[in-house]
């Protein structure tokens, strides 16, 4: 699989959790790495999901659909993202996906999902 910047931009920096460093007003990343147009293409193994709940202070994120494109293909693919409510970034496993009890970055329970 391709990752690229969601901004289209080349990367500020090349380390393993994202291409621009974190602004200290929001606790975002100024970029974030994406699966590429194509690998998103070859179809989804989990649900599109705009939205997760931080479980420790309740606050929702939303996120930008490419964002939510690239979990929906690899659930794998991020280890950690922000929290609005927090401004840093937190394990996926501390998000819950809104209105379930699905991980963020989890396969749901499931083990019979396989990339193509």
């Amino acid at each position: 699989m391709t990752k690229v910047t969601l901004s289209g931009r080349p990367p500020e920096q090349d380390v393993p959790g994202a291409p621009a460093p974190i602004d200290p007003a929001t606790g975002m990343h100024r970029d974030y790495w994406v699966l590429s147009e194509e690998d998103r293409a070859k179809g989804f193994i989990r649900p599109v999901r705009f939205k997760y709940v931080h479980k420790s202070c309740g606050a929702v994120t939303r996120m930008a659909p490419i964002l939510a494109e690239t979990y929906a293909r690899d659930p794998t693919f991020y280890g950690a993202t922000v929290c609005v409510g927090c401004k840093k970034q937190l394990p996926v496993a501390e998000l819950l996906w809104v209105g379930t009890q699905d991980e963020a970055g989890s396969c749901g329970g499931r083990t019979d999902l396989v990339f193509q």
